[in-house]
């Protein structure tokens, strides 16, 4: 069924090209044609007999695509064989016929994608458009292609920009025809200062990757593998490209000689080799009858190739052929349920604004029975008031005469105090304007008395005023004796300085002096100290020399001869003796 509705797709792009008039008919010459190509690039043998009487010259005019389709689904897609036909063949022959008519390219040369890049970029919208017709993706599938692209090329794709891009399409929210998308593509709005070799490099990576089911493949220039071999045991660099059910090696990235093939299935494994033989960044596959042992550039070649492989095993495992056309319905799974929560929450919000005014509704009525319960309170309550300011005037009536009766009596009694009241203060005002007669002749006479104070004061003012202005020419005086006496004390303390400076010199030589007086005196002392030790060593000396004298003379004569010797020569020694005791003193 998925063959089917690609296949469908891509038909649906010619048979609209056929339609000139566009009115839903293309003729049946245009169909035979059509139908004959269509015989060829898929690979199913032709049936001219039936091609002749489904299209027979008699039927009335042109045929729609409804009218198109039995004879399609009959002798066409019904004996489609997958893998016995090059789609991409199939892909180039509709667009050849859509493209002449609906894709128009910059005629100065200036388009960013190439005409076969649009192919390419024709057959990935194909792929991820929707199942409806007339053939649309939707904005979601547009982000997330460009996102593919611009990511093939490390560039990141501006989203905001994109959002005005669709919000400018007449129909953009809910989707862009292919050709919408190819002249989006096209202004550079989003490629804008790429080369177009990039371009194309990154369009033919995610057509590799998306179209052609290309898990992983190596990158120039370093991106080969190398392979060992499983008879000879040698290594063998090789260009490896992995899809979900085999990985595939050749002798290098164009592809024109394969080496070989690695089937894969659920039973498969890969694990991480250690080093050796001279190789590095080591793993092997492992298939049910043999294992390949392969090695990569470095460690994040071999992490990529070995997730790469385990995601194919697991699609094997899970009964996917393909990851994008999984991804493709997860993506549009969620699409659903998105817009499944979006209706839900927007027929929520209906149901709870449908409460709101009900509730709103029932508020109003509720306060038109309050408004009338609150107009008849203020009825009952009028009556009672004006019952009550009847009551209340009647007695303000009889209040009223009882106090005027009050007032006219208390008023004849008030009269009579005031009249003596007035007589009283009529007496005190006499009083009081002649003790005011006198006080006002005490003034006068204390004014005359001020004014000639005042003369006086002036007179003294004006006598201060000379006295301050002789005193102030004193001071400027005294302030111009004073500036002379600081200029000259200013000069005598340089003097001074002058002299203090000389002074300090003489104290210093003097201190240089003293210090060389005292050097002098520590080595006189060190001189003294030197000649007493001396001193004490000749008195040693002598002490000894008396005792061996004392020794020697003491033999010689009786009694008073050898006292007279000894004190003889002890005579001889006194002096000496006087000498070092005068010194040690």
């Amino acid at each position: 069924m998925d063959l089917r509705a690609d296949l469908l797709k891509s038909i649906w792009y010619a048979f609209t090209a056929l339609d000139v008039e566009k009115s839903g008919k293309v003729s049946k010459s245009q169909l035979k044609v059509l139908s004959h190509n269509l015989y060829t690039v898929l690979c199913i043998p032709h049936d001219p007999v039936a091609l002749e009487e489904h299209f027979r010259d008699d039927d009335d005019g042109p045929v729609s695509s409804q009218g198109y389709m039995p004879y399609l689904n009959k002798y066409i897609l019904d004996k489609v064989e997958e893998g016995a036909f090059v789609k991409e063949n199939f892909d180039e022959l509709c667009w050849t016929l859509t493209a002449k008519k609906n894709y128009k390219p910059d005629q100065n040369g200036n388009s960013i994608v190439s005409h076969q890049d649009a192919f390419k970029l024709w057959c990935l919208f194909n792929f991820l458009s929707e199942d409806k017709y007339p053939l649309v993706m939707v904005p979601d599938e547009v982000e997330y292609l460009l996102k593919k692209i611009c990511t093939a090329m490390n560039v990141e794709l501006n989203s905001c920009e994109l959002d005005d891009c669709l919000s400018q399409e007449p129909q953009g929210q809910e989707g862009l025809t292919v050709w919408q998308f190819l002249d989006m593509v096209n202004s550079g709005r989003f490629l804008r200062g790429i080369e177009q070799e990039a371009i194309s490099m990154a369009v033919e990576e995610v057509y590799q990757e998306v179209i052609e089911d290309v898990l992983k493949q190596a990158r120039s220039p370093h991106g080969y593998l190398w392979k060992r071999g499983q008879l000879r045991r040698n290594w063998s660099e090789r260009w490896f490209m992995l899809k979900p059910s085999v990985l595939s090696y050749y002798m290098s990235e164009e592809r024109k000689e394969k080496k070989g093939s690695i089937a894969l299935d659920k039973h498969c494994c890969v694990e991480v080799l250690p080093d050796r033989d001279g190789k590095r960044c080591m793993f092997c596959v492992k298939t049910s009858s043999r294992t390949y042992e392969m090695s990569a550039s470095d460690t994040r070649q071999r992490q990529e190739w070995t997730l790469a492989i385990q995601t194919a095993i697991r699609l094997q495992a899970e009964g996917k052929r393909s990851l994008h056309k999984d991804l493709k319905q997860k993506r549009r799974e969620q699409r659903d349920q998105r817009d499944q929560r979006k209706a839900a929450k927007e027929e929520e919000t209906q149901r709870l604004k449908q409460l709101q005014e009900e509730k709103e509704r029932k508020l109003q009525e509720l306060e038109l029975l309050k408004e009338a319960q609150r107009q008849a309170e203020i009825l009952l309550q009028e009556e009672e008031q004006q019952r009550k300011q009847q009551h209340e005037e009647m007695q303000r009536t009889l209040e009223i005469q009882l106090r005027e009766a009050e007032q006219a009596r208390a008023s004849m009694q008030a009269e009579m105090v005031l009249k003596e009241a007035e007589a009283e203060r009529q007496r005190k005002r006499i009083l009081e304007l002649e003790a005011m007669q006198e006080r006002l002749q005490e003034a006068l006479q204390q004014e005359v008395k001020a004014r000639q104070d005042e003369e006086a004061v002036r007179y003294a003012q004006a006598r201060l005023l000379a006295e301050e202005e002789e005193k102030l020419k004193q001071l400027m005086k005294l302030k111009e004796e004073q500036e002379e006496y600081i200029i000259k004390t200013q000069r005598e303390k340089q003097v001074l300085k002058q002299e203090m400076e000389n002074k300090n010199k003489c104290l210093e030589e003097a201190q240089k002096q003293l210090e060389e007086v005292r050097v002098n005196r520590q080595r006189v002392d060190q001189d003294v100290m030197a000649a007493q030790r001396k001193l004490r060593q000749a008195s040693t000396n002598v002490k000894h020399w008396n005792v061996q004298m004392n020794r020697l003379m003491h033999p010689i004569g009786p009694g008073d001869k050898r006292s007279n010797v000894s004190g003889g020569v002890f005579a001889g020694y006194q002096p000496l003796l006087s000498q070092r005791d005068s010194s040690r003193k």
